[in-house]
């Protein structure tokens, strides 16, 4: 078995409870409103803008030169992505200035100090964890997402779902080359290290969906 395939087996449990998130069914299901999915590119700006920093960390943290070739290859990919989201922000009607200057929920906040923490005190590897679960779950839920709620808005093209449509494109060639760069690792120790850190992300991530199922509840209560 390689290894990203005892990753996949290894952490399916975790995969398996994200998937359950009443948040992930309803919008795979029925989509929602687009306050709601403002709010969903709201939290998904603050986390990605880090994406180029968290990677230039992992960069400078380790000795492997094939894993920090990897990682450079990965910065030139993730570079400016974050502005994607801003431009469908205002394609929605929401206001892009306000969430490039606010900040996100505390789920968000508490996954990426984290993300910075494993890198800086656990391992440089352990951002592959992040990695496999950001790019897989956009892999199997962007495009489906950005499918239901063009028909519920009864939006054409791709003005507001850029970032859906691209990363579920793009993301199955980061997945392929992610495959690549874990399999290339041979160290029993750093896999230990990736699955951990995956299991640890399913879960920040999927709280981040919980945040926002709770104040649509909330909003619905009102």
């Amino acid at each position: 078995m390689s290894f990203h395939d005892r990753l996949l087996q290894d952490t399916a449990p975790e995969r398996d409870r994200f998937l359950t998130i009443p948040l992930v069914q309803q919008a795979l299901n029925s989509g929602g409103s687009k306050a709601l999915y403002v709010a969903f590119l709201t939290e998904a700006y603050h986390h990605v803008k880090h994406t180029f920093p968290l990677l230039a960390l992992a960069a400078s943290r380790t000795t492997d030169p094939r894993y920090q070739a990897a990682l450079l290859e990965y910065m030139e990919e993730e570079r400016g992505h974050e502005a994607w989201i801003l431009d469908d922000i205002r394609a929605m009607g929401g206001n892009a200035e306000g969430v490039r200057l606010g900040q996100p929920g505390p789920a968000c906040r508490i996954m990426v100090a984290f993300s910075y923490h494993a890198i800086e005190h656990v391992s440089p590897y352990a951002l592959l964890g992040s990695v496999h679960v950001l790019e897989g779950m956009s892999v199997r839920l962007a495009d489906r997402l950005a499918e239901i709620l063009r028909r519920q808005f009864g939006s054409g093209g791709d003005a507001g779902f850029f970032y859906l449509t691209s990363h579920g494109s793009l993301d199955q060639e980061h997945v392929a080359f992610f495959r690549t760069v874990v399999d290339s690792i041979g160290d029993p120790a750093i896999h230990d290290i990736i699955i951990d850190h995956a299991r640890m992300f399913y879960r920040l991530y999927g709280d981040i969906f919980r945040d926002l199922g709770a104040s649509l509840e909330m909003s619905h209560a009102a």
